[in-house]
C-alpha cells in the first residue's frame, strides 16, 4: 500500500522529528485521530522523513494511503492525491469491498469524474466531501489508516477544500473518554514556495487552530547528520575534505548534499551541478528582469550585501529597487534583516546567479565594489572583502595589501582561523606582485611563521606544522640567522603538538647550534625552552636539566620571564617533586605568576594545564576542576579556547567530571574540537557507553583509526573500545583491544604507558565473566586457557605499574586500577576474592563515582559467594543508587539481575504504565526473541525488518510493560504470562 520507493540511504539526522510522527501515529491508532503539517524547504527532507513514518505505521499494522499533488500551474486536477488514495484502496482485495459502500467516491475512479465536478453543484459535492470522510472512517473501523499527502503547496481547490472537511471531522479523543477514529494524516508542503498571496496561506492559518492539527517545521540537518548521509552514497571512502566542503554547501539540505555529492564524483565541484543549477536558475527566472538584475548584483557582492552598498552598486531609482527587493524576498530567495541587509536565503541560490553572470560582467562588479567599500566611511572593517573584490577583479597589489589588512583586523578581534586564511591568501599573491616586500613591509617567511602561529591558536596542529615546514625551504634564501633559528624551534614546537617528538628534539638541537649562548639573546633563550621540552618528551633528561638551568639563569639575568616560567614547566616534570605533588604543584603556581606578569597567555595556560593536570593525577578532582574553571576563563579573555592547552584542559573537564559523576555536564563540556584534538569531543564517549546507547563502538573506532597518528586519540579510542567489549560480554574482542591498543600507543616509544594497567583490568573482568560462564557449564579446558590469557594481563598490570615514569606514580587512579585488575585475576581463579574486592573499592573511593560504583557490584557478587548476603544486599543497593543517579543502564541491569539472582531483596521494578497485555501480534514476537537474549540486530534478521524497527517495537514493549530495561522486560513478562517458560531455554 505503500507509495514510495525504497531509499538506498540511511535514514539519518531526523531523530527528533520521527519521534514526534511516531508519537502522533501512536495517538491515532488508540483512538485519537491526529494530523501533522510537514512544512520544509524544498529538498530538506520532507519525502525521506514521510517514507520512515509510513514504514513505521504498516510496521504497527496501519493502513497507509498515500497521495501526490503534481504542478499542472493554473490548471489542476481536482481531488487527484485523494484518487491516487482511492486506487490503492480498489486494488486492494481486503479493502475494495468496503469502497463498493460508497457509491459517491467511486465517481472520482471513473473516467471523466472530474469534468463531472466542477464545484458548481453544492449537492454533488457535498455529498461526495461526507462519503470521503464516511469511507476512511470505515477503513478505521478495520485498522488505523494513514493518509499522506505531499506537496500540498501545489493542491488544487478541491483538494484544499476536501483536506479542510476531513480535518474538521477529526475530533480529539477526550481525556478518560472512548476512542474515536483511528486515523492520522500527514500532509507536506514547501514553505520557500509559499508568497504572501500563496492560495494555501489563509488554509494553513486555519487548520493549525484545530485541536488536532499541529505543524512540524522541517529545518536544515544538521553539520553530522549532513557528513554521515554523504558518507552514505557510495560502498568507497568519501575524502573528508570533500564530505566538509559538502557539509559546507549543503546548508542542511539532504537533496543540495546529494547533487553536490554526484558532482564530486565527477570532479565538477568547482560550481553548482548542472541539475542544481538548472532548480536554482529557474526559480531566479520568475523574476521581473529588474530584479533579476538586482539579484544577480547583490550575488557579486555576496551571501549578504548592504541596502545602501548594494543600492550605489545596482544604480537605480530607489522605487524600482525597492520594488525588485520586494520581489525576492516575496520569492524567497532573499531575506531581509532589521539592520539593513539583504541574504540570499541559500548560499547556492547565490553561487547560481553569480554563475549565470557574464566573465566581464562579474569583473566589472567586482571594480565597483572594490571601489565603493573604498571610501573613507566603508573603509574600516571591510578590508576582507575589498580583498575579495579586488582579487576577482584582477587587482593583486590591492587584493594583497587588503588581505594584510584583513589579517591585522582578524588579530585584534581574537579571529586565528580568519588571521590564518588572510595570510595565506596573502602568500598565495606574493610571487605575483613584483614589489610586494615594499608594499608590505614584511617578507613570505615572516607570513609563514605568522600563518603557522595562527593555526596553533585555532588548534590546527597539523597545518601549523605544514606552514612551518614551508617557512624552512623558504629561510634558506635569508641571511638572518635569527630567523633562521626562530623557524626550527617554532618548527620543533608544533611538532611536539603532532607527537611527533624525535623531529621536533632534532629541529630544536638545529636551532640552538645557530645562536651563541654567550652572551645568551632573546632567540637563544627561547630556542633553548623549546629544547628542554623537546629534550623532555624523548628523555633526554640529563640534557634537558643542565640546560634548563642555564635557561631560568639567564632568563633571570635578562628579565624574559615568559621563558624562565616555561622552563620552570617542563623542569617541573623531571623533578622528585613534581605536579603530582604540592611543592611541585607550587613550582607550577610562581610559574603561572611569573607568565601573567609578561603578559604571555599562551604560558600562562600551559602552566594552568599542569596544575589541573597534577590535581587530577593526585586524586584532588575538585582542585583540578578549579584550575579548569580559570584557565578555560582566562582563555576565553584573550581568545585563545582553541589554542592547544585550552583543548586539552577541555579534555581534561570532560573527564574530571565524568569522574566525578557530572555526566551530563561532562557532555557538554566535551564538544567538537580540530582533527588534531579528537580526542576531545571523544571524551563525550565515556558518558554514552555507560549508559548503554547506541553507536559508541563506530565513533570509537573511528577515533582510534583516524590518521595522521594521534596518541592521545589512540588511548581514548582504544580503552572505549576495551570497555564496550567488556560490557557486552566479549572477552576475546576486549582482549584483543586491550593489546590493539597498547600496541599502537608503544609504537611511538613510550613503553607501558599508565592506561596499560586500566586496559588489563578491563580486559580481564570480560575473561572473568567468561570464565565464571565455562565453569558453570563445566568446560575446563577452555576455562584454563582463559586463565593463562589472564596470567599475560596481570602481568601486563604489574608491569606497567613498576616500570619507571620519569618521577611520576601511577597516582590514586592507577592503584585503584591495578587493585582491580589484582581482584579479578583472583576472581579467574574460582575464589571470591572478599577482601581483594574490600581494598579494590576502597581504592576508587578518592572519588571515580562510577568505576567506584562498578566495583562494588564485583564485590557484592563476592559478598554473595562467600554467603554474606546482608552486606551483599546493602552494597548492591547503594550501586543501584548510584546507576540510577548516573541513568547508568547497563549497570543499573547488572545489579538488579543480581538482586533476582541471589534473592537479596526487591528489585523495585517501575509501575505498568497501562495495559501490559496489550501488546501486538508483532511485540509479542520481538518479546519472545529478547527473551532468547536476541540483539536488535538479530531480531530484525529473524523478522525480516529492520534493525531500528526492531528498536521501536524494543521501546514500545519497555513502555507497555513499565520496564526499564530488556532484562527487566523479560522478567515481567514472564510473571505476567505474557510470553511462555519455554523461551527460557534458549541461547
Amino acid at each position: 500500500m505503500l507509495g514510495y520507493g525504497r531509499f538506498e540511504t540511511p535514514f539519518v539526522g531526523r531523530g527528533a522529528e520521527i519521534a514526534r510522527l511516531d508519537e502522533a501515529l501512536g495517538h491515532a491508532r488508540a483512538g485519537d485521530p491526529q494530523a501533522v503539517l510537514v512544512a520544509g524547504e524544498a529538498g530538506v527532507g520532507k519525502t525521506r522523513l514521510l517514507t520512515e513514518a509510513t514504514g513505521l505505521a504498516a510496521e504497527a499494522g496501519m493502513t497507509v494511503l498515500v497521495g501526490h499533488c503534481v504542478d499542472l500551474g493554473e490548471v489542476g486536477l481536482p481531488y487527484f492525491p485523494f484518487t491516487e488514495m482511492l486506487r490503492t484502496v480498489e486494488a486492494d482485495s481486503v479493502l475494495t469491498g468496503t469502497l463498493d459502500g460508497h457509491p459517491p467516491v467511486q465517481r472520482l475512479l471513473s473516467p471523466g469524474a472530474q469534468d463531472q465536478d466542477s464545484g458548481r453543484e453544492t449537492g454533488v459535492r457535498l455529498r461526495l466531501l461526507d462519503d470521503v470522510a464516511a469511507l476512511v472512517a470505515d477503513l478505521a473501523e478495520q485498522a488505523p489508516v494513514l493518509l499522506v499527502v505531499e506537496d500540498l503547496h501545489w493542491a488544487d481547490q478541491s483538494t484544499r477544500d476536501l483536506l479542510r472537511f476531513l480535518l474538521t471531522r477529526l475530533a480529539p479523543q477526550r481525556s478518560g473518554g472512548t476512542a474515536s477514529q483511528r486515523v492520522a494524516l500527514l500532509a507536506s508542503y514547501r514553505s520557500d514556495d509559499l508568497h504572501r498571496r500563496h492560495p494555501l496561506r489563509p488554509l494553513l492559518a486555519e487548520l493549525v487552530r484545530l485541536p488536532s492539527v499541529t505543524r512540524l517545521d522541517l529545518g536544515p540537518m544538521d553539520d553530522d547528520a549532513v557528513a554521515r548521509l554523504v558518507r552514505s552514497f557510495d560502498a568507497e571512502p568519501v575524502p573528508e575534505e570533500t564530505v566538509r566542503r559538502i557539509v559546507e554547501r549543503a546548508e542542511g539540505n539532504a537533496f543540495y548534499a546529494e547533487e553536490l555529492r554526484a558532482a564530486a564524483a565527477e570532479d565538477t565541484m568547482g560550481g553548482v551541478p548542472p541539475g542544481l543549477a538548472e532548480v536554482l536558475l529557474t526559480r531566479i527566472e520568475q523574476l521581473s528582469p529588474t530584479a533579476q538584475r538586482v539579484l544577480r548584483t547583490a550575488a557579486v557582492g555576496g551571501r549578504r550585501v548592504e541596502h545602501r552598498l548594494l543600492s550605489d552598486a545596482v544604480e537605480l531609482p530607489e522605487e524600482d529597487l525597492e520594488s525588485a527587493l520586494r520581489e525576492a524576498v516575496g520569492r524567497h530567495l532573499l531575506v531581509s534583516d532589521a539592520d539593513g541587509t539583504f541574504a540570499f536565503r541559500h548560499a547556492l541560490t547565490r553561487e547560481a546567479a553569480y554563475r549565470d553572470l557574464l566573465p566581464g560582467e562579474r569583473v566589472r562588479i567586482h571594480g565597483l565594489y572594490a571601489r565603493l567599500l573604498a571610501a573613507d566611511d566603508r573603509r574600516a572593517g571591510s578590508a576582507a572583502e575589498r580583498a575579495h573584490h579586488h582579487r576577482e577583479s584582477h587587482d593583486l597589489p590591492g587584493a594583497l595589501t587588503a588581505s594584510l589588512e584583513a589579517a591585522d583586523h582578524a588579530a585584534r578581534v581574537g579571529a586565528p582561523a580568519e588571521e590564518m586564511r588572510h595570510v595565506e591568501s596573502a602568500l598565495d599573491l606574493w610571487d605575483a606582485v613584483p614589489d610586494a616586500v615594499d608594499l608590505t613591509g614584511t617578507d613570505d617567511v615572516a607570513l609563514m611563521l605568522r600563518a603557522s602561529a595562527a593555526a596553533v591558536r585555532m588548534g590546527e596542529a597539523h597545518r601549523a606544522v605544514t606552514l612551518a615546514r614551508a617557512a624552512l625551504g623558504k629561510v634558506a634564501s635569508h641571511a638572518d640567522t635569527n630567523l633562521a633559528a626562530k623557524v626550527r624551534y617554532t618548527l620543533a614546537s608544533n611538532l611536539m603538538s603532532v607527537d611527533n617528538l624525535q623531529a621536533a628534539y632534532e629541529f630544536s638541537s638545529q636551532a640552538l647550534a645557530l645562536i651563541p649562548a654567550d652572551p645568551p639573546s632573546l632567540t637563544w633563550l627561547w630556542a633553548a625552552a623549546t629544547h628542554v621540552q623537546a629534550a623532555y618528551y624523548v628523555s633526554e633528561l640529563d640534557i634537558a636539566q643542565e640546560l634548563g638551568d642555564r635557561v631560568v639563569a639567564a632568563a633571570t639575568e635578562l628579565g624574559a620571564d615568559d621563558v624562565r616560567a616555561d622552563v620552570l614547566i617542563s623542569t617541573t616534570g623531571m623533578s622528585k617533586d613534581n605536579r603530582q605533588t604540592e611543592a611541585g604543584r607550587e613550582r607550577l603556581r610562581s610559574a603561572h605568576d611569573l607568565a601573567r606578569k609578561a603578559g604571555n597567555a599562551a604560558i600562562e595556560l600551559r602552566a594552568v594545564f599542569n596544575l589541573a593536570m597534577g590535581s587530577y593525577e593526585a586524586g584532588r578532582l575538585d582542585e583540578a576542576l578549579r584550575w579548569l574553571d580559570e584557565g578555560h576563563e582566562r582563555a576565553r579573555r584573550t581568545a585563545q579556547l582553541t589554542s592547544p592547552y585550552p583543548l586539552e584542559m577541555r579534555y581534561l573537564r570532560a573527564l574530571t567530571l565524568y569522574t566525578v559523576g557530572r555526566w551530563d555536564d561532562a557532555l557538554t563540556a566535551a564538544g567538537k574540537a580540530p582533527s588534531a584534538f579528537g580526542h576531545v569531543d571523544g571524551a563525550g564517549l565515556y558518558v554514552p557507553l555507560g549508559r548503554g546507547e547506541p553507536g559508541v563502538a563506530e565513533r570509537a573506532e573511528a577515533l582510534f583509526t583516524r590518521r595522521p597518528f594521534n596518541w592521545m586519540a589512540s588511548l581514548v579510542g582504544g580503552a572505549v573500545m576495551t570497555e564496550e567489549a567488556a560490557l557486552r560480554g566479549d572477552a576475546r574482542a576486549a582482549a584483543d583491544w586491550a593489546r590493539r591498543t597498547l600496541a599502537a600507543l608503544e609504537e611511538d616509544g613510550l613503553p607501558y604507558p599508565d592506561v596499560g594497567i586500566r586496559l588489563s583490568a578491563l580486559a580481564l573482568g570480560a575473561i572473568g565473566d567468561e570464565s565464571a560462564a565455562l565453569r558453570r557449564t563445566g568446560d575446563a579446558e577452555a576455562a584454563a586457557e582463559w586463565a593463562a590469557k589472564a596470567d599475560e594481563f596481570i602481568e601486563l598490570a604489574r608491569t606497567t605499574e613498576r616500570h619507571p615514569k620519569r618521577n611520576n606514580s601511577t597516582g590514586p587512579e592507577g592503584t585503584a586500577w591495578l587493585l582491580r585488575a589484582e581482584a579479578e585475576h583472583v576472581r579467574i581463579a574460582g575464589e571470591p576474592g572478599v577482601e581483594a574486592w574490600r581494598k579494590a573499592v576502597a581504592a576508587f573511593d578518592y572519588g571515580n563515582v562510577y568505576e567506584h560504583a562498578r566495583t562494588q557490584l564485583r564485590l557484592a557478587q563476592a559478598l554473595v559467594a562467600a554467603d554474606e548476603r546482608d552486606e551483599a544486599a546493602s552494597v548492591a543497593r547503594a550501586v543501584r543508587e548510584t546507576a540510577d543517579r548516573l541513568k547508568a543502564a547497563p549497570l543499573r541491569e547488572a545489579v538488579d539481575a543480581l538482586l533476582r539472582r541471589a534473592r537479596l531483596g526487591p528489585t523495585e521494578p517501575r509501575e505498568p504504565s497501562g495495559d501490559a497485555t496489550a501488546l501486538t501480534g508483532r511485540e509479542r514476537e520481538v518479546l519472545e526473541l529478547l527473551a532468547l537474549g536476541r540483539t536488535n540486530r538479530q531480531i530484525g534478521e529473524e523478522l525480516f525488518i529492520s534493525a531500528k524497527t526492531a528498536s521501536v517495537h524494543v521501546s514500545n514493549i519497555l513502555a507497555k510493560v513499565g520496564a526499564a530495561s530488556r532484562t527487566e522486560a523479560v522478567a515481567m513478562a514472564y510473571r505476567k504470562g505474557l510470553i511462555a517458560d519455554a523461551g527460557r531455554g534458549g541461547s
